[in-house]
């Protein structure tokens, strides 16, 4: 009906919509993880993701702090490289193939094997859930790990993890397997407990000299108390990381950065890791909710544009957002990275020393001649989710990029690494996140037994990880009743299953 004024007739006006439609993809429901449609949104300079289950009503969510740095990484979106093999084939179509499938559009940067579902801590946050369950066997993971050569040909970056995996009786030969296999950069996921405690532990990871990856969230009581549960954990983790310093491991830092928690951490947790002489880099996770979280909105989440600006406000600028450039093996706005020379109280990040963008534009596909092809697959190497700091191949493309820049020349690659810092931001996504598209663009897999890959995001919300815990807590148990009564067992190979509308099926997959 139209409106009056002064007795006229006035037509309705229409209106603008509040946001931007950037593009059509597919998400799933936060409640029942029925696959839907979701549209990305640009409104008021961010990035949301919006979508309507029939059963249960509109979400959105928050999945990018700054659209401009969303849209422009568009030109970082590498190829992907074909692995050697498929698993599964297509049959009900992304994200239900997993395997990994001909659909995949990228291979394996980071293979992760979770050998345990134990966990020697009981965090709140916890996207694996950790408790009792399942526990993997020496013999399952050399195969997986055989697997992981057969799709790879030479597999670069294998991760144990778990649960807590250093409590597995068997970490240690199963660290050794990979190396045995020729793998170079082999990693522990861990919250640093044993290693704290345990002697004879300590001197087995000085030998294998694993890469550490380990839990580190900041350094206030509160921070641990609300993120892992235990407010004291402080000394603990500046205990564990002096012994690994004496081990000669190198440890990467991992914070998981949560709103209103420990974002006022993130410059101290900078700047002690650039001080610490075991700490190569830093790998900060906006905090993501699967698996075991607490009350949160979604709309309020942390995304990598906000710890940049963080990293930029608390360091006064020895970090830049400016520094930082998307990782592009993976869907660009997945990852962000830099790269620091560090000599003494001098920190140099690459990019304010060379336009590491001109490298690796995929879209206008142009290199600046300088060192051309060679300093292409030097950065190439540096952003890749497989790098991994103080290793002797992110050395050597180091010392490429450093001879671009025009830093000092003459250092060997062992005085190299040791100059080299890393910062990198790792944002995976969550039930309210979930974009198939990136999913899709995966480049860190977990790695089953039975010969399948699985994206990880797609193992952590669409409905994975329930199936095949339930799956190795059965087989676990299984192989222990038949070592009890001295019989053979043969496992039931691992499936799963999801209804019409995609949503996941827990009651599948028991052993026969």
């Amino acid at each position: 009906m139209m409106a009056t004024a002064n007795g006229r007739s006035v037509p309705p006006v229409s209106r603008d919509a509040d946001h931007v439609f950037l593009e059509l993809t597919r998400s799933i429901c936060p409640e029942c993880r029925r696959v839907i449609d979701a549209h990305v949104l640009l409104r008021d300079g961010k990035v949301y993701l919006r979508k309507r289950c029939p059963a249960h009503g509109r979400f959105e969510a928050l999945v990018y702090a700054d659209a401009e740095a969303y849209v422009a990484a568009t030109r970082l979106n590498k190829p992907g490289t074909i692995p050697l093999q498929f698993s599964t084939p297509v049959a009900a179509g992304c994200p239900h193939d997993c395997g990994l499938c001909p659909d995949h559009q990228q291979h394996v940067c980071v293979g992760i094997i979770e050998v345990n579902s134990a966990c020697n801590m009981a965090c709140p946050l916890c996207f694996a859930d950790a408790g009792a369950g399942f526990t993997l066997t020496l013999e399952e993971v050399e195969a997986i790990l055989d697997h992981f050569v057969a799709t790879e040909g030479a597999p670069q970056v294998v991760q144990f993890s778990g649960g807590e995996p250093s409590i597995h009786p068997q970490i240690v030969p199963m660290l050794q397997a990979a190396k045995d296999r020729g793998i170079p950069h082999v990693m522990l996921n861990t919250n640093g407990r044993r290693i704290a405690r345990d002697d004879r532990f300590l001197a087995e990871l000085a030998v294998l000299r694993p890469s550490i990856y380990l839990q580190f969230d900041g350094f206030a009581a509160d921070t641990h108390r609300i993120i892992r549960g235990e407010p004291d954990l402080l000394a603990e983790k500046l205990h564990a990381l002096d012994r690994l310093a004496t081990a000669g491991c190198d440890v990467i830092l991992v914070p998981a950065i949560e709103r209103d928690v420990n974002e006022h951490e993130v410059g101290r947790i900078v700047r002690f890791g650039l001080e610490h002489p075991a700490v190569r880099g830093i790998n900060f996770q906006p905090a993501f909710h699967a698996g075991r979280h607490g009350p949160h909105d979604p709309l309020q989440r942390m995304t990598i544009p906000d710890v940049l600006r963080l990293i930029e406000e608390q360091t006064d600028g020895l970090f830049l957002v400016s520094d930082f450039v998307p990782i592009p093996c993976c869907f660009p706005t997945c990852n962000s990275v830099t790269y620091a020379y560090v000599e003494g109280e001098q920190v140099v990040p690459v990019p304010r020393l060379l336009d590491v963008d001109d490298y690796l534009d995929y879209i206008t596909n142009r290199v600046l001649p300088d060192l051309g092809a060679e300093l292409k697959t030097a950065l190439e190497g540096l952003w890749s989710s497989s790098a991994i700091p103080g290793s002797a191949k992110a050395a050597s493309n180091f010392a490429v990029t450093c001879a671009a820049c025009g830093l000092p020349d003459g250092l060997d690659l062992k005085a190299l690494a040791d100059r080299m810092f890393m910062i990198m931001l790792q944002d995976f996504m969550d039930p309210w996140t979930f974009n198939q598209k990136n999913v899709m663009k995966c480049c860190k897999e977990f790695l089953l037994p039975g010969n399948l890959q699985i994206p990880f995001c797609a193992y952590n919300t669409v409905g994975y990880r329930e199936q095949a815990r339930v799956q190795l807590t059965e087989r676990s148990r299984g192989r222990a009743r038949a070592r009890r009564a001295s019989i053979p067992f043969e496992p039931a190979p691992l499936s799963f299953t999801f209804d019409r509308d995609g949503a996941a099926s827990l009651a599948t997959g028991a052993e026969r």
